[in-house]
């Protein structure tokens, strides 16, 4: 989401007109559902995605009218079967939308989008509201817990954000909100191939991820797409990284070797973080846990680490291994989420 909103700065500093596309409720077989984005400009989609497919290929067409119109409206798609295979694209399902035209000249929406990226730099909390009632002027806002900028938000409103998108009307209005960020982060313990494979698939799924490497070649940014930050740490002097590790936070380990994971592992269980996962095989976690019960660890306190860290879906490829333990954490998070 982060991207988008660069991707957005660009083409207002550039004083270009954008349409920003959003998916407000689905069902059926669309493959995104509400929260889902897009960025049309002059030139066609510029960034992000509602999922491609019928759906998408119509909503390209509308949005290049509502950058002539200079109109903001909702539209309803009820694709079946028929008209699917008349577009020759493969998804069905309904579908709403919401086109919202973004002016290059307007100020206040330009500096909502550079406090936006500030927002995702500092990772707080964000959300995105939106109004969408029919014939309104399509306000929008952003709101952290500290701020807000863009439309006036009241308090009835902030009380109803969630993890979760919503659409509800009130006070008259239709209003839609989005977490679009969320400040926990994954210290990911170990740069290699795993983890080279995993920071791109979580960053695309809103987590915030930080490598934790000591060897230089492998602490290198360019190697971890998305990546918040990449720190070279000797791996048993991690106190201070530790201590900056909060209850909402993700630990995962995958160094090269059961010495540094052991070392990693006895510092995680210091932490409060709601999450800490493990990578090897059993031999190796027997190995590991059996040095932190001689450090006084009761199994109680090794309950707190899952090995094998992933959901079991037979994962064999770094890739594979990645989207495995990607599950597991999204799933972490949205169970978390309803406590």
């Amino acid at each position: 989401m982060r991207k988008l909103f660069e991707v957005l700065n660009e083409e207002l500093e550039a004083g270009r007109d954008v349409v920003m596309v959003s998916v407000t409720a689905s069902s059926g077989s669309t493959p995104r559902g509400a929260g889902a984005r897009m960025i049309i400009g002059e030139s066609g989609r510029l960034y992000g995605t509602i999922g491609g497919c019928a759906v998408e290929y119509r909503c390209e067409q509308r949005a290049s009218e509502v950058l002539k119109t200079k109109k903001s409206y909702n539209q309803s798609y009820m694709l079946r079967k028929n008209q699917v295979e008349d577009l020759g694209m493969i998804c069905g399902g309904d579908v709403e939308v919401f086109f919202q035209f973004i002016s290059g000249s307007d100020e206040k929406i330009k500096e909502m989008v550079k406090f936006t990226i500030d927002e995702f730099e500092k990772r707080s909390d964000i959300w995105i509201i939106t109004d969408i009632t029919d014939g309104s002027e399509a306000g929008i806002a952003i709101y952290t817990k500290e701020d807000c900028r863009g439309m006036e938000v009241t308090d009835e409103v902030i009380e109803l954000l969630k993890e979760a998108p919503f659409k509800k009307e009130i006070d008259g209005k239709m209003i839609c909100a989005e977490m679009i960020n969320q400040s926990e982060l994954v210290y990911i313990f170990g740069g290699g191939h795993v983890a080279q494979q995993l920071v791109p698939t979580l960053s695309r799924v809103n987590f915030n991820c930080i490598v934790i490497e000591d060897r230089e070649e492998f602490a290198r940014r360019e190697l971890f797409e998305g990546v918040f930050d990449t720190r070279l740490i000797d791996m048993k002097n991690l106190d201070e990284v530790c201590k900056e590790i909060r209850e909402n936070d993700y630990i995962c380990v995958m160094t090269r070797g059961h010495v540094n994971d052991y070392e990693v592992e006895k510092s995680a269980l210091k932490t409060p973080a709601k999450y800490i996962g493990g990578i090897g095989s059993r031999r190796k976690v027997a190995g590991v846990n059996q040095k932190l019960r001689a450090d006084g660890y009761k199994d109680e306190d090794l309950k707190r680490i899952t090995t094998p860290i992933g959901l079991e879906i037979l994962a064999e490829t770094p890739a594979e291994i990645a989207v495995s333990i990607a599950g597991q954490m999204i799933y972490e998070r949205a169970r978390s989420s309803k406590k």
